[in-house]
């Protein structure tokens, strides 16, 4: 008997009873449903629990180690988070989605199995996708429609691996799998799809910007980073994925400063800082892999505070652009403040989440040798705080006054993203805290002097960079093209296609299949002989010579026109009778030859 229940279960069921309540009760509840979650993961002892059978297998509901409860406990915290943030909105059907969005999250964090998996990741898939679709616009419902293409895709891409493994191993059991056929490969694709690995990235950049304000703070925390967590489950130390997160720390940097969206400016930020994470998964070593657990543990708290931020702008202003804001300072000091701690955190300033969380990845790459490697991550370090410590906040608050004047946000968003700024800097300040839950045993020290003098040197690189080269990073109405552009007109190629030739065909099929095919049968029905023989004239008069041609044109329309009486010659019954006898007589004979 057990005294915990899956936490998955309490935000899902939890979820359904939201539009129960109203007004403050319904605040107090959701509020309470998260807290409730953290103490049941208090509660919850290593091992597995909640494992049911099925067609000879096991499935498992509660797989808790250290790794889990990783994951678990920033999951939780970012519901309440994400929770406090939306108290203002009216509507109850944003977070009963939302919520099972972070039960379906949890869910997958403490499956055993891949059929239970798979189950939450598909739900966690649909949850996200009404959170974009919510928002109401018609970019928002082309980037919510996209977005669950590519994540059936996925879906598919990922069940076809799940399929395979078990029909090779026999057994549903979610854990290590390394690179070693066909089936792993497979997965792999649908779990780098979710983390948003270049190539297989767009959705991300294109989806999280057009979400309500409330569903970007959730979309942040949960779908690349339970792909973080199912890659470092099932394939650490994949050298793959040292390149494949390299790649994605300087791809995310690349867009980021060229986009002129707020929001999608800390969406490009996303791929950028899963880049560090899947680098540390793909180095393997016990402490790149604590990085790597750290690291998501400090973004889920930094980035959604800086999409909280974002929102908070976008809720009091209505606009999003680079270029239409800026001289926000005047107005929205607080905010401005808090989003300041989540730009210095991404930036790894010491004494913030991301400095105890960040170096731990790098210093594995330089412990291992990988130097290309190491030096790459460091560049890319740099490049987040051009982005994501400097520009994002310079050109929003800062900047050319653009004249608006909005207020402070409600006092519930202020909180979240006070909460969130709070544990920040408490998890910088108090890294022990996180390293004590980290999977492995930590030695890492990141006060050193030579760490802190270094990271500081770097910053104050980057900054005199920004400002030498602003007239270059200088607000400009640019749209960024990614590689959602070859979907975009992809799709645009297969919709004509469908209504065109494809179209055409169709109608074609269904007048055969509805009307030539059923007047044939009655026509046949009537007289099956002379219908045949109409039928086979007609099919001769194509081959016959060209002298002949309206002679059996006519002896065709004779035919027609005689039909359904007898155009077919018939034999005496007593000729055919004769030959039916000789034909049994015949097969009698080579039968018992």
């Amino acid at each position: 008997m057990t005294n915990w229940i899956p936490p998955a279960a309490i935000f899902i069921f939890g979820a359904f009873l939201i539009p129960v309540f109203n007004g403050r009760a319904r605040k107090v509840y959701i509020l309470l449903l998260p807290v409730l979650a953290f103490i049941d993961l208090l509660n919850m002892p290593e091992g597995r629990g909640f494992v049911f059978g099925f067609i000879g297998h096991e499935i498992v509901l509660g797989k808790v180690d250290r790794l889990s409860m990783v994951f678990g406990y920033i999951f939780v915290i970012m519901g309440f988070a994400g929770a406090l943030f939306s108290l203002h909105l009216k509507e109850k059907r944003e977070p009963l989605v939302a919520f099972i969005y972070v039960g379906s999250s949890l869910g997958v964090v403490f499956s055993g199995d891949y059929i239970s998996l798979y189950i939450f990741w598909e739900i966690m898939a649909v949850a996200s996708t009404w959170l974009i679709w919510n928002r109401g616009t018609k970019a928002a419902r082309d980037a919510g429609f996209r977005y669950i293409l590519v994540h059936i895709l996925g879906g598919m891409i990922l069940l076809s691996g799940i399929v395979i493994n078990i029909f090779d191993s026999g057994s549903i059991e979610f854990g290590y799998i390394g690179l070693n056929g066909l089936a792993s490969y497979l997965i792999l694709v649908g779990f780098a799809i979710n983390a948003a690995i270049p190539p297989l990235s767009a959705w991300l950049s294109d989806s999280y910007p057009e979400s309500t304000i409330t569903g970007a703070v959730f979309l942040s925390a949960f779908t690349s980073k339970t792909a973080v967590y199912v890659l470092c489950r099932s394939f650490p130390g994949a050298e793959i994925l040292i390149w494949a997160g390299t790649i994605m720390a300087i791809y995310g940097i690349v867009y980021a400063i060229l986009e002129n969206d707020m929001r999608r400016i800390l969406a490009y930020s996303i791929i950028n800082q899963v880049g560090f994470m899947v680098a540390g998964i793909g180095i393997g070593t016990d402490l790149s892999l604590n990085g790597t657990a750290s690291h998501a543990f400090a973004h889920i708290l930094y980035k959604g505070l800086l999409f909280m931020s974002a929102g908070a702008v976008l809720h009091m202003t209505g606009k999003s652009r680079c270029t239409d804001l800026g001289g926000l300072y005047k107005t929205m000091p607080i905010t401005l403040m808090l989003c300041i701690v989540g730009a210095a955190s991404i930036s790894a300033f010491p004494l913030t989440g991301g400095f105890i969380s960040k170096s731990m990845i790098i210093s594995a790459a330089g412990d291992e040798k990988m130097r290309g490697i190491w030096l790459l991550l460091n560049l890319a370090s740099a490049g987040v705080f051009l982005h994501a410590g400097i520009k994002f906040p310079y050109f929003v608050f800062f900047a050319k006054d653009s004249g608006l004047r909005p207020k402070e946000p409600p006092m519930n968003m202020l909180l979240a993203m006070g909460f969130l700024a709070f544990l920040s800097i408490f998890i910088g300040v108090y890294p022990s805290v996180i390293y004590r839950i980290l999977p492995h045993p930590v030695r890492y020290i990141p006060y050193t002097a030579s760490h802190v003098i270094g990271q500081l040197q770097l910053l104050l690189f980057s900054a005199l960079a920004f400002f030498v080269f602003l007239r270059l990073l200088q607000r400009t109405k640019t749209i960024s093209l990614d590689t959602d552009w070859f979907y975009r007109k992809g799709a645009g190629v297969f919709m004509w296609f469908v209504n065109n030739p494809m179209a055409a065909f169709a109608s074609k099929m269904n007048r055969v299949v509805f009307d030539v095919i059923p007047s044939f049968l009655i026509l046949l029905s009537k007289n099956p002989l002379s219908a045949l023989k109409i039928a086979a004239d007609t099919v001769i008069l194509t081959f016959v010579a060209p002298d002949r041609k309206k002679e059996m044109i006519k002896q065709i329309e004779r035919e027609k026109a005689i039909y359904p009486g007898d155009i077919i010659k018939h034999w005496p019954i007593g000729t055919t009778v004769l030959w039916i006898g000789i034909f049994f007589l015949f097969y009698l004979i080579v039968y018992y030859w």
